[in-house]
């Protein structure tokens, strides 16, 4: 059975989806690689403390849905992340637990798009929305 799916006092729908959990970097094992002056390969590893990607994502597919918010959830994360350095517990469905702050590098840190336009829009209007979090 899942539990709530939360990032700081907003809970959220539990379909929403970990998109990035399984790309490049989510093992948090840094590795460069170089080529020396005499032709040798320098390998540097090490454990990254902080700064996995968590980018959690909703959807469709024709007429079905997953992970929508309402208007007034979406207003609840953009204030969340209207904070400057602020870090908070990010609880999944299945359990994990995770400290992380708001990810801008260039981009908003909550985008969203109505599923369907209404005006004027409401808080319990849904949203297909993309959330950018970094572990710390």
């Amino acid at each position: 059975m899942s539990q709530p799916f939360s990032i700081g006092t907003v809970t959220l729908d539990t379909e929403l989806q970990w998109i990035d959990e399984f790309d490049q970097g989510s093992d948090l094992v840094g590795q460069t690689e170089t080529i020396s002056i005499t032709g040798a390969l320098i390998i540097q590893a090490s454990a990254q403390q902080a700064g996995r990607a968590m980018t959690l994502q909703s959807g469709s597919s024709g007429d079905q849905f997953w992970g929508p918010l309402t208007r007034a959830q979406v207003n609840a994360l953009k204030a969340l992340a209207d904070v400057p350095g602020a870090t908070y517990p990010v609880v999944l469905s299945d359990g994990r637990s995770f400290t992380a702050m708001f990810r801008r590098a260039g981009k908003a840190a909550v985008t969203a798009a109505p599923i369907t336009f209404y005006d004027p829009p409401s808080d319990s209007d849904y949203y297909n929305v993309t959330i950018y979090l970094i572990l710390v």
